[in-house]
């Protein structure tokens, strides 16, 4: 099997659907030898933040000096930054192979009369295959959705169980309030597991600690309010904050943006603090953990890909995720900036929640139509943005869709450019006042893409190859 026919397989499964249960990924793992049983694992659940306080472990890991397996869902640009180990994406090869050991069984137990597994299943089984095959000595785990019947939670053990920030998304599946969503993230808590929570909303504490008092589980929650942000820009954030000891940690910066990363850096500090006293990672120093947070990076998340003109990206694709955006637009973006919104979503998601939020902080609104069979028509779409914004264009095809908006802020530019001249001629040529003419200012310009990260991750890709 080569990597083409490795990615065709793997898309091609999902045509068995998505099956709620372990059974079938506990058997696929059973065919090939059990390879999760060997590995450290540390399970991150969460409906924002877990991506992002996966990337600080790892990184911390990495620099600590041991050898980090990183799975995360979905990817961005490119299927193998799912499964990375030290930062770099599998090998195309090393894909195919592992790959096709999976497809081998898989196929076997269909032959049998048994489930296939669904894609998700087999991407995790071809993860877990190729960490044990490389013989990492830690993996950080990302569930891919919910927690309970995810496939990433066949694992009986883990050094820690972590829960994010949790928030309405995908109800039709975890269900339809914070409090069913929490219990079903709550299910990669392990019996007598260390659990660490990203302190939030008190009902979702609640069935946190719930959970855990069931299974015996120690809860240790961040405190958010030791948090003190001494600088933030679109550059770097710089911090104090207390760990679960007690420990007050002065300057930590970090390179991703939004306060909300800064509370994700907590949960990720706090998780390394315990490895570290503890000695199940004895090599993280206060050095290390540092020094990691600082080299985390983690992509289509409040990114700026582009300097002339700002651009940037961010998945925001659900309310939760939308309000944290629009937070940081008022915090960075004053009047004196014209910004562009590129925004696409996907139809299942609570569209009218995220444009309701988003777009009237912007000047105007190109929609586009995301990379995938969910995506919400641009008719609909601009329908639903017309409340809250007049000046709408819609462009299906993505790389039009950025083309248009670099040519606006061009023209824009111009415009504004020329009227400032205008208007300083006619001051300069009037008698009665002395006073030197004052320029009017050309605003600033910026273009954000964000509504889902199907549509991020395609314009990462073509602005970075312009």
């Amino acid at each position: 099997m080569n990597y083409t026919e490795a990615l065709e397989y793997i898309h091609g499964v999902d045509k068995f659907g998505m099956i709620l249960g372990l059974d079938s990924i506990r058997e696929l793992l059973k065919r090939l030898g059990n390879p999760q049983e060997d590995l450290n694992i540390i399970h991150i659940a969460g409906t924002n933040g877990k991506g992002s306080t996966a990337s600080f472990i790892s990184s911390v890991l990495v620099e600590s000096g041991y050898k980090t397996g990183l799975y995360t869902s979905p990817f961005l640009e490119r299927f193998n930054e799912r499964i990375r180990i030290n930062g770099e994406e599998i090998d195309d090869q090393k894909l195919a192979d592992c790959v096709g050991k999976v497809r081998e069984k898989a196929e076997e137990m269909a032959g049998e009369g048994l489930q296939h597994p669904t894609e998700f299943e087999i991407v995790t089984a071809t993860a877990f295959y190729f960490y044990n095959k490389e013989k990492v000595d830690a993996l950080v785990l990302e569930v891919g959705l919910g927690g309970r019947f995810d496939a990433t939670n066949v694992i009986d053990k883990s050094i820690l169980s972590l829960v994010a920030s949790i928030s309405k998304d995908h109800t039709g599946v975890l269900g339809d309030t914070v409090e069913k969503i929490a219990y079903e993230k709550a299910g990669i808590i392990k019996e007598n597991g260390k659990v660490f929570l990203y302190s939030q909303d008190e009902n979702v504490e609640k069935v946190i600690e719930d959970v855990c008092k069931e299974k015996n589980a120690e809860l240790f929650k961040t405190d958010n309010e030791s948090i003190k942000i001494k600088k933030a820009n679109l550059n770097n954030q710089v911090f104090d904050c207390r760990d679960y000891l007690g420990n007050i940690h002065e300057d930590i910066k970090i390179r991703l943006i939004g306060e909300h990363q800064v509370k994700n850096a907590l949960l990720a500090l706090d998780a390394l603090v315990y490895l570290k006293e503890n000695n199940i990672f004895e090599n993280i120093t206060e050095d290390s953990i540092r020094e990691g947070l600082l080299k985390t990076k983690w992509a289509g998340r409040l990114e700026v890909i582009s300097e002339k003109p700002l651009f940037i990206i961010d998945g925001a694709h659900n309310i939760d995720a939308a309000n944290l955006l629009s937070k940081e637009i008022e915090k960075h973006f004053d009047e004196e900036w014209d910004k562009t919104l590129i925004l696409g979503v996907l139809g299942d998601k609570e569209v009218d929640a995220i444009v309701k939020t988003l777009v009237p902080k912007f000047d105007r609104v190109v929609i586009t139509l995301p990379d995938n069979p969910r995506a919400m028509e641009v008719g609909e779409l601009a329908f639903r943005v017309g409340m809250y914004c007049d000046d709408i264009i819609c462009i299906e095809d993505i790389d039009s869709a950025v083309e248009h908006a670099y040519k606006l802020v061009k023209e824009l530019t111009k415009e504004e450019k020329q009227l400032q001249n205008e208007k300083t001629r006619k001051k300069s040529s009037k008698k009665k006042s002395s006073k030197k003419p004052v320029k009017e200012k050309v605003k600033k310009k910026a273009i954000f893409a964000a509504g889902s990260l199907y549509l991020v991750g395609h314009i990462r890709s073509y602005v970075r190859e312009k």
